[in-house]
């Protein structure tokens, strides 16, 4: 494959995606950013995005994904369900099928259009809530299958997959992206920027791992 040095992050304004496109902008010649409207539970989390996006310079593109809302009812997109952690080796509430299988679909087809090769996600099987569409094999799997169906060479990306919370966070110091992360990204499912609500399961594993990471930098200086 010739040399490219493009890349188009999968983008949400949260921690994780955020981080990915630090990552991403250290790496790439060229980032842009694709975020999906689907009609989610809170539209800052588009707001935040474009955001960042402004802030960062680099191109934002927002693609509706509506119909992902009528498929899918959940937590995340529907403001009567409540957002619960998975019960008996069940998913939690917050599992929107098929999300990332048409996101980073969607996201390959914009790469080949922009002519970029590189398509980076956020996804982790280390720190996740269960979901089977953040495993390393699906991720692999859809790789293939995305080079099939468009006859090319596309690299799907996935800096996160293998670290916890707390070395998410060390990497975006790594980046010298701390206090920006933590700050101006918008992880919480209630829409709360920045530390979140504290309550709801992904403000829990977000500052889980950042006291973790803070408790780590401590005994590091002792």
């Amino acid at each position: 494959m010739e040399k490219n040095n493009k890349a188009i992050v999968v983008f949400s304004g949260g921690q994780d995606s955020t981080t990915c496109l630090f990552w991403a902008l250290k790496k790439y010649d060229e980032v842009q950013v694709v975020t999906f409207d689907y009609n989610q539970r809170h539209n800052e989390e588009i707001e935040v995005a474009k955001e960042i996006a402004v802030d960062l310079k680099v191109k934002h593109h927002v693609l509706d994904m509506s119909l992902l809302n009528q498929l899918a009812p959940n937590a995340l997109t529907r403001d009567d369900i409540e957002v619960t952690d998975g019960k008996d080796g069940g998913l939690p509430s917050t599992f929107v099928p098929g999300r990332n299988l048409l996101f980073l679909s969607f996201a390959s087809i914009l790469a080949k259009q922009i002519g970029a090769k590189h398509v980076v996600t956020g996804v982790c099987e280390t720190d996740f809530s269960g979901y089977p569409d953040c495993r390393d094999v699906f991720i692999k799997s859809l790789n293939v299958t995305l080079n099939l169906s468009m006859d090319d060479e596309f690299v799907v990306h996935t800096p996160l997959m293998w670290l916890d919370k707390a070395q998410t966070w060390a990497l975006a110091d790594e980046l010298n992206a701390f206090e920006y992360v933590r700050e101006k990204t918008l992880t919480c499912y209630h829409g709360v920027r920045g530390d979140g609500c504290g309550e709801c399961p992904a403000c829990e594993l977000r500052q889980k791992g950042l006291e973790a990471y803070l408790e780590q930098g401590t005994e590091v200086n002792r």
